[in-house]
């Protein structure tokens, strides 16, 4: 399908052929035509699958069918999101798709001087894009009237909720008008989330995107059976690598990525973390030195990567195995982009035996063993039917990780210390269903 077949207007694919886009992403495939006809939308999506084009697009198209006359222009569109990162991307998609039409947007957040965003406001325009806690403060000044309000958009639901903001979003929702069109976005559904949605939302179509499968064929995979206990332990080991420049390493909670970030600190290893309990600053001061190559390894949470946009991330090291698979998926995504190498390493403990098995059968590969490491697990995976093995010498003493050969199976491992192998006989990955 191209996106001539949305039914969009001229000026609006005029300016989606302008950015060089020309088939539509599922997500607007599917979402498009409902906020085109004025539905309440759930729209289950990560960031990257296009979703902020789903909604920007329809919305432009709605909003352009009559343009207020006179000025102020009533605020018409309201899009709420959790980060002023994440403001300002929605806001330039705003201004990029809607370059050749009689609209107007603009954003407002925290961290930055008031008076600019004030005086935006008394001017008017027909979207905004806020942060709840600086729209929440621009509205007690009286700058902030919704009346007008024909859409409003909950962008990243379940991060909002995770950073804390349940009690300014329920106050933002208490000054919309009563009759409107909700779309309301959320890479995942925790009770919290679909408690709001089931307040927010009217009879709402729900558009759902599974993550690609395909996503795991381009990243090199391998997995670490290891004690709970020896986990932080390995990847000091693992990080004595020089080829892992830029590591970002997955913790499935907040106080995890800490100590996480500690740990490797004090080993001598350049880590921040990054999460929901972090101040803005702080998360986009952690941000920055990443990207920057400043520090070399970031600990996040699922929710808080999320707002992480970096094309040579080198290696992702899942720290816990996620529970959902689907959430591996979007992990590895991180690595392997814009035609670069990458690799995924996991640290599997034997309660998470399960879990791994549940991510083998969804991206339908046996993901490589890194056996005879220094902390490996004293319970033996399930058995399988497994390909035979020669076995390598062991070392004299414990392996100091110097020369890992991550980028490769192939390659021999430090000190012929460890091998990899399938199961089942099988190298490559199987072609996704």
């Amino acid at each position: 399908m191209s996106f001539s077949q949305l039914g969009l207007l001229p000026a609006l694919e005029r300016a989606v052929a302008g950015e060089g886009y020309v088939e539509p992403t599922p997500i607007q495939v599917r979402a498009i035509p409902h906020v085109l006809a004025g539905r309440d939308l759930l729209g289950l999506a990560q960031t990257g699958t296009g979703k902020t084009a789903a909604f920007a697009l329809p919305i432009l198209q709605r909003l352009a069918r009559q343009v207020p006359a006179g000025r102020p222009r009533p605020i018409r569109c309201l899009v709420l999101t959790p980060t002023r990162e994440l403001a300002s991307q929605i806001q330039d998609s705003f201004a990029t798709y809607g370059k050749h039409l009689p609209l107007t947007s603009f954003v407002i957040f925290g961290g930055v001087g008031m008076e600019a965003q004030r005086q935006a406001l008394r001017a008017g325009m027909d979207i905004l894009v806020a942060t709840p806690g600086r729209l929440l403060d621009l509205s007690g000044q009286g700058l902030v009237e919704l009346k007008a309000l024909e859409v409003f958009v909950l962008d990243e639901a379940d991060r909002m909720l995770d950073m804390g903001f349940i009690h300014d979003v329920r106050k933002v929702i208490r000054m919309l008008p009563r009759q409107r069109q909700t779309l309301f976005f959320s890479a995942t559904m925790p009770p919290e989330a679909q408690e709001l949605a089931d307040q927010l939302l009217k009879h709402p179509e729900t558009v759902a995107v599974a993550p690609s499968a395909t996503t795991v064929e381009r990243v090199d995979q391998e997995v670490y059976f290891v004690e709970k206990a020896d986990k932080r332990a390995l990847l000091v080991d693992v990080l004595r690598d020089t080829a892992m420049r830029r590591v970002l390493v997955f913790s499935r909670t907040k106080h995890g990525a800490n100590r996480i970030a500690e740990h490797l600190a004090k080993a001598g290893i350049g880590a921040e973390a990054i999460h929901g309990n972090k101040s803005q600053n702080a998360r986009e001061r952690a941000l920055a030195g990443f990207k920057a190559g400043k520090t070399r390894v970031l600990v996040a949470t699922d929710i808080a990567a999320r707002g992480i946009d970096i094309d040579d991330v080198t290696h992702v090291v899942n720290f816990d195995v996620p529970e959902v698979p689907e959430t591996y998926v979007h992990r590895i995504g991180r690595t392997a982009r814009a035609g670069a190498a990458g690799m995924a390493l996991s640290f599997c403990e034997v309660d998470e035996r399960d879990d791994w098995r549940n991510i083998e059968k969804l991206t339908r590969q046996d993901i490589a063993i890194v056996e005879g490491h220094p902390y490996e697990s004293r319970v033996s995976p399930a058995p399988a039917p497994r390909a035979p093995a020669a076995p390598r010498p062991a070392p004299a003493q414990k392996p100091a990780h110097q020369s890992h050969s991550h980028g490769r199976r192939d390659l021999p491992a430090h000190g012929g210390a460890k091998r990899r192998r399938r199961r089942n006989g099988r190298g490559g990955s199987s072609a996704p269903a």
